[in-house]
């Protein structure tokens, strides 16, 4: 059987395929952290012995350790890392909640809190819980004054219930196409649309 794109990339990662619900050892490409949470992940990395200095000083740290470090004004940590960092295919894993952002690009993304983003940082991998997809597909045009960021709206408006802390991968595309995103969001095993006020159910794209 296929598998959708977040499988595929998380396969290639592992070293082995996997499947919703398994937990693996995965490879990281790119790991992030910004100004708030960057401080957090080397205290965490100093209390590991995993590296040594004595304050949580961003420049030093980078300095010390070959990481990169993007200066005041070069712009938002999520449009620098993708503009200059993230390639599709990717896993990129980052302190922040917007780090989702790279599934633009098909990388596989998430969010994570200091201590797991500060493992990936030293080690070059971190375990991760493979997580169920779903599948959106939208079709026909969009009317005027109507732009993509209301869509995704909606659509994340939609999914606003009791489940809709758990993690799941989202993959959206085009019908009859192959093309597809991995995106850490929201619930459910199938996509759910309602545009128009019609409901309609439709698996992940296992081709």
């Amino acid at each position: 059987m296929g598998k959708t794109i977040a499988e595929k990339i998380l396969s290639e990662h592992a070293g082995c395929d996997v499947h919703p619900g398994e937990i693996h050892i995965i490879a990281v490409d790119v790991a992030l952290v910004q100004d708030g949470t960057g401080p957090l992940a080397v205290k965490q990395l100093q209390s590991l012995n995993l590296e040594k200095v004595a304050h949580p000083d961003l420049r030093k740290f980078a300095a010390k350790t070959g990481a990169v470090l993007s200066e005041v004004g070069d712009g938002v940590c999520h449009a620098v890392i993708n503009e200059d960092y993230v390639n599709p295919g990717d896993v990129l894993i980052g302190a922040d909640s917007h780090t989702c952002t790279g599934g633009a690009l098909c990388a596989f993304s998430t969010g994570m809190g200091s201590t797991d983003v500060a493992i990936g940082m030293a080690l070059g991998k971190t375990w991760m819980l493979i997580p169920p997809t779903f599948r959106v597909e939208v079709t026909g045009e969009l009317p005027i004054g109507v732009y993509s960021k209301d869509l995704i709206l909606h659509l994340t408006h939609d999914r606003r219930d009791g489940d809709a802390r758990t993690v799941h991968a989202l993959e959206h595309g085009r019908r009859g196409g192959r093309q597809g995103r991995a995106h850490r969001v929201g619930r459910r095993d199938e996509g759910v649309s309602r545009l128009e006020g019609a409901r309609r159910k439709l698996p992940a794209d296992r081709a």
